[in-house]
C-alpha cells in the first residue's frame, strides 16, 4: 500500500507493506532476550475444573496464562513512569502516529571496564528534523535472543542523552537492555536525564529497549511506528516498525 504523509510540514512517501519489524518477541518460539537476571517468561495453560487450555493435552482450545516482566523479557517501550513514584502508564503517554527516525550505528567507547555510548560519539552524526533516534550498537555479541544478565552490557552516559534530548528528539530506541549501567547502585542517571525528572518532565518522551536491527538494514532515515500493548504500566511489550522512505 503506497502512502503519502505530511509530518511537521514535510511530505514523505512510503510503502506500508515494506515495514521492517525491529522487535524481539518472547514465548516458547520467541527470540527471548533476557536481562537483569529476570526469570524467563512462563506459559501455562489455564486449568478451571475439568477444562485445560491446551489442545495438545485434550482441551478444546488453547488458553495460556503468561507471566513476564516487560523490562527484561523482550522488546519494550517505557515512559517516565518507570522512575516516577506515580508509575504513570506508557499506554496513556505514548504519542500516536508516525515519526521521522534516524537509524545510526555506533561503536561504544571503552572506558575502564565498561563500554559506553558517549556524547562525543554522537556529535555531528544526528540529522535535523527527526523525532526519533534508533541506535544500533556495533558489537558481535549482540544477536537475536542475547542474554545480557551479569555481563555488564554497554550503556549511555547521561551527557549523551542530554545531547539527544537537546535536539528535540523524543523517542530513543536501542538494542541494549538499558540506557544505564546494569549495576549502577540505583542512580539511573541516564534515565533521569532523558526525562528531565528533576525539572520540567518530558512526559512525551519514550525509551524502547532490546530491539534488534539486522546488519543488512542500512543507516538512513525511516518512518517509525511504535506499537505498544495497551497495558496500564510504566512499560509494555512493543513492536516498533520502520518504513523505508521513498524519493
Amino acid at each position: 500500500m503506497y502512502c503519502r504523509v505530511s509530518i511537521h510540514k514535510h511530505i514523505f512517501h512510503f510503502d506500508w507493506e515494506e515495514a521492517i519489524d525491529i522487535s524481539q518477541s518472547f514465548g516458547p518460539d520467541g527470540a527471548n532476550p533476557r536481562a537483569f537476571h529476570l526469570p524467563p517468561t512462563e506459559h501455562k495453560p489455564v486449568e478451571v475444573g475439568d477444562f485445560i487450555g491446551s489442545v495438545k493435552h485434550g482441551g478444546s482450545a488453547n488458553c495460556d496464562i503468561i507471566t513476564f516482566c516487560a523490562h527484561g523479557n523482550g522488546t519494550h517501550t517505557e515512559c517516565f513512569g518507570h522512575i516516577s513514584p506515580n508509575q504513570e502508564s506508557i499506554n496513556r503517554f505514548l504519542p500516536k502516529g508516525l515519526f521521522v527516525a534516524q537509524l545510526l550505528t555506533i561503536v561504544p567507547e571503552k572506558i575502564e571496564n565498561d563500554l559506553v555510548i558517549t556524547k562525543s560519539l554522537l556529535e555531528g552524526k544526528i540529522t535535523q528534523d527527526i523525532q526519533a533516534i534508533i541506535l544500533r550498537t556495533d558489537l558481535d555479541i549482540i544477536e537475536i535472543g542475547t542474554n545480557w544478565s551479569g555481563n555488564n552490557p554497554p550503556y549511555f552516559s547521561p551527557e549523551a542523552l542530554a545531547y539527544i534530548s537537546s535536539l528535540g528528539i523524543i523517542h530513543l530506541l536501542t538494542d541494549l537492555p538499558s540506557v544505564d549501567r546494569e549495576d549502577d547502585g540505583g542512580l539511573l542517571s541516564a534515565h533521569k536525564t532523558w526525562w528531565n525528572i528533576d525539572g520540567n518532565i518530558r512526559s512525551e518522551a519514550t525509551i524502547t529497549e532490546l530491539i534488534y536491527v539486522g546488519k543488512h538494514i542500512k543507516d538512513s532515515k525511516y518512518l517509525l511506528q511504535i506499537q505498544v500493548a495497551p497495558i496500564e504500566s510504566d512499560a509494555a511489550p512493543s513492536r516498533p516498525l520502520i518504513f523505508p522512505i521513498q524519493d
